[in-house]
């Protein structure tokens, strides 16, 4: 029996080694396994289990001389080296008489910075996820061919807690000595392209690469570039899905000297409430080798029911970038000419959109707020305000000084405009307000592009310390102003002072040693 290598990593005695399976390959064995069903339009259906989200309770980084300065650990769970190694051998023995899936595939599609990752897994269905969504390659194996970093995941074994030193039975250890990752306990496909993305954030900013949670796009013809950030649920996939705009990557990136790089050769979206005519290329990508997760579907149909969440509200879907027409394939663009963070504010307070000065940029970036939508985390029901660091604490290994520097310096080399959009609610606060209308939000993200805002009359916002334009195309004046939606302005003045309040205090109890002016940029206390 080839072995490709597993060898080397102690993996042997093995019923067989299925190397780089097509996606036809891998869907059969998925369907054979019963690790799913198929859909009417031919993508695969599956569930995941009690893991509809990511663990973060689970996630560990190993502890070792080379690395422990380089992370910050106020943020990230340490691993000892020995407890890592003992859970390694014991999922390289529990691999033993089974099936193993491997995909060689690459992040990063600018050639300069790209690092080679190999999947080991047990699951075609999950082989399958990952060969979508990393940047496939139709390279024979060679054993001379370097791999970068190394995955294992084995949704079926189970740590325990007592004895490996985890959290539950379900544990991501990242160990950069090693140059390898452990998934185990969990079926959720987000923690395998989300352990790519924590591996990447870590190895590029040594080469002064910016990595970023975000989405871009850029214009066909003059391949002006224009960068979402924002947390799961904010509509960084559906807002850079610009039918006028070619798709350079909806997730992860990396800013370099000539301009930003897609980390994946695929997209991971929310599908929850999908529907064609305000999604279609998300709504049409979802076909014969898509992986979707934890959707319910009509058994004789087999139609998906978009708007049901009955087993979590965070549905998703992955697919290859490929299946957006008008993605950019080679996953490179220009430097941003625009950057737009995107929030979603659950107590309805924030303006749709807001013009950011440098200073403000950096302090927004660095702040990080959203609500937590319902099921991007395990326990997650409802919206819940939350602060994350550059818009993916989660996944930054290091002290967030480092990539607000990093971006800071672009921002100001290059003369970068930024924006901050609201995705969440207005007219009150969820529950009692809606959720922004998507066309209008479609319409500011054009008029951004378009340069509408460089001439526009703007009013500042004493409150949240911004600048907010008082019109926009298509869009109607009286959404411009927040406490214009809302019948009681008493409760909105209260409402906004709270949420101003969270942000004062938590930039004051996370970031004590900023600089004043980017301190000064954000919002005030107010008594």
């Amino acid at each position: 029996m080839k072995m490709y290598g597993l060898e080397k990593l102690g993996i042997a005695n093995v019923l067989a080694v299925h190397y780089n399976l097509s996606p036809a390959e891998l869907t059969e064995k998925a369907l054979a396994n019963g690790e799913g069903k198929l859909n009417d339009t031919g993508a695969l259906v599956i569930e995941t289990g009690k893991y509809t989200g990511r663990a973060p309770d689970d996630k560990f980084f190993v502890d070792t001389p080379s690395v422990h300065n380089h992370i910050d650990w106020s943020r990230n769970k340490p691993i000892e080296s020995e407890k890592f190694d003992a859970i390694l051998g014991k999922l390289i023995a529990y691999l033993q008489k089974k099936e193993i899936y491997v995909f060689d595939g690459k992040a990063g599609a600018n050639p300069q910075y790209t690092r080679r990752f190999r999947f080991i897994n047990e699951m075609p269905s999950q082989n399958l996820f990952i060969h979508q969504l990393l940047i496939r390659t139709d390279e024979e194996y060679n054993e001379n061919n370097k791999i970068d970093f190394t995955v294992i995941s084995a949704p079926n074994f189970h740590c325990v807690p007592e004895i490996d030193g985890v959290n539950s039975e379900a544990a991501i250890i990242i160990n950069f000595e090693k140059k390898m990752a452990i998934i185990c306990g969990t079926r959720y496909s987000g923690e395998m392209k989300k352990s790519v993305f924590s591996i990447m954030n870590y190895i590029m900013p040594l080469e002064n690469i910016l990595p970023m949670h975000c989405s871009a796009n850029m214009d066909p013809v003059t391949h002006e570039t224009a960068i979402f950030f924002g947390l799961s649920g904010t509509g960084k996939t559906t807002l850079s899905a610009d039918p006028n705009r070619k798709l350079i990557g909806d997730d992860e990136h990396g800013w370099c000297d000539t301009g930003v790089f897609n980390f994946e050769g695929g997209c991971y979206a929310k599908c929850i409430n999908l529907k064609e005519e305000s999604e279609p290329e998300i709504y049409h990508a979802i076909k014969f080798g898509s992986v979707v997760e934890n959707v319910t579907m009509d058994e004789k149909t087999r139609k998906i029911n978009y708007e049901d969440a009955s087993i979590t509200p965070n549905t998703r879907v992955g697919y290859p970038i490929h299946y957006i027409p008008n993605a950019e394939l080679a996953g490179v663009g220009g430097i941003p000419k625009v950057v737009i963070f995107l929030t979603a504010d659950s107590f309805g307070v924030l303006p749709p959109i807001s013009r950011l000065s440098q200073e403000a940029a950096m302090y927004h970036f660095v702040t990080g707020f959203t609500a937590k939508l319902a099921g991007t985390e395990l326990g997650v029901k409802e919206p819940v305000p939350t602060f994350s660091t550059c818009f993916g604490e989660p996944f930054m290994p290091m002290d967030p000084s480092v990539y607000a520097k990093m971006l800071g310096e672009r921002l100001e080399k290059h003369n970068t405009k930024v924006y901050l959009i609201n995705t969440g609610w207005s007219g009150g606060a969820y529950g009692t307000g809606k959720r922004i209308n998507l066309k209008y939000t479609r319409a500011m993200v054009t008029a951004v592009l378009s340069g509408y805002f460089d001439n526009a009359e703007y009013k500042h916002d004493e409150i949240f310390n911004l600048d907010i334009p008082q019109s926009c195309p298509n869009v109607p004046s009286e959404i411009m102003n927040p406490i214009d939606t809302w019948e009681d302005k008493e409760q909105y003045i209260i409402a906004a002072k709270k949420l101003a309040n969270l942000f004062y205090k938590n930039f004051k109890e996370k970031y004590p040693n900023m600089p004043e002016n980017i301190t000064n940029a954000g919002p005030k206390y107010n008594d």
